[in-house]
């Protein structure tokens, strides 16, 4: 049996799932940092890393306490009323509880008080995460363009019109409105829910982010 141990934890401006994009890269402007846990507090485990542009990360849906117990789910873009098998689907609910994501490197800071820290863009993480293994995206290999995507292909995703009032806007920098923005875009609501009178809650960079849905139209409180 394989043991596995964290090499890293993720910071993200998220703290709670609720709100974290579906997939990697749906908000590239979402900056977050990968923190090596001090046993591999080395450089030397990133040698070359700086060369490539891409990372696959293989990590843990810490933020889950419920184990699989059914070899069917419904996915989020289905609706959450259409099940298929849990192998068919990106869910939380799995066997082994691994998650996947390929996110862009924006910069690796070689020294710093916590060892060499990775600094990526895109990720769909929540803050804490462990991470269990760090692989380069290679084009050749990783990237097929012209596959088909299941019933992903079938279903639209669409964006939502954001409004955040002048007051509350001011309370955060240029880019971390633009991530906030494009993260609320996507509707963080669960697809089966859609009551517009009902104020949801989110945590995004150390704030509580409160709305309402209606007509398309989200509304910051």
């Amino acid at each position: 049996m394989i043991e596995l141990e964290p090499i890293a934890r993720f910071r993200s401006p998220f703290t709670s799932k609720f709100g974290i994009p579906k997939q990697s890269g749906l908000v590239e402007e979402l900056r977050g940092e990968i923190v090596f846990e001090p046993k591999f507090r080395n450089a030397d485990y990133l040698r070359g890393l700086e060369e490539f542009d891409y990372i696959w990360l293989i990590w843990e849906f810490s933020g889950n306490p419920h184990k699989a117990v059914s070899p069917v789910v419904r996915p989020p873009v289905l609706g959450g009323n259409e099940r298929v098998g849990v192998f068919a689907t990106r869910s939380p609910f799995r066997p082994n509880p691994l998650g996947l994501s390929s996110v862009k490197i924006e910069s690796i800071e070689w020294e710093s008080a916590q060892g060499p820290v990775i600094h990526v863009l895109g990720a769909d993480l929540m803050d804490g995460t462990p991470i269990y293994d760090i692989k380069p995206y290679i084009v050749y290999a990783d990237s097929h363009a012209d596959a088909r995507s299941g019933f992903v292909d079938r279903r639209q995703w669409p964006k939502l019109e954001v409004v955040i009032p002048d007051s509350l806007s001011a309370d955060f920098s240029e880019e971390q409105l633009d991530a906030l923005r494009h993260t609320l875009e996507l509707d963080p609501r669960p697809h089966y829910q859609n009551d517009p009178q009902k104020v949801y809650g989110m945590p995004f960079e150390g704030r509580d982010i409160h709305f309402r849905v209606s007509d398309g139209v989200l509304t910051v409180l």
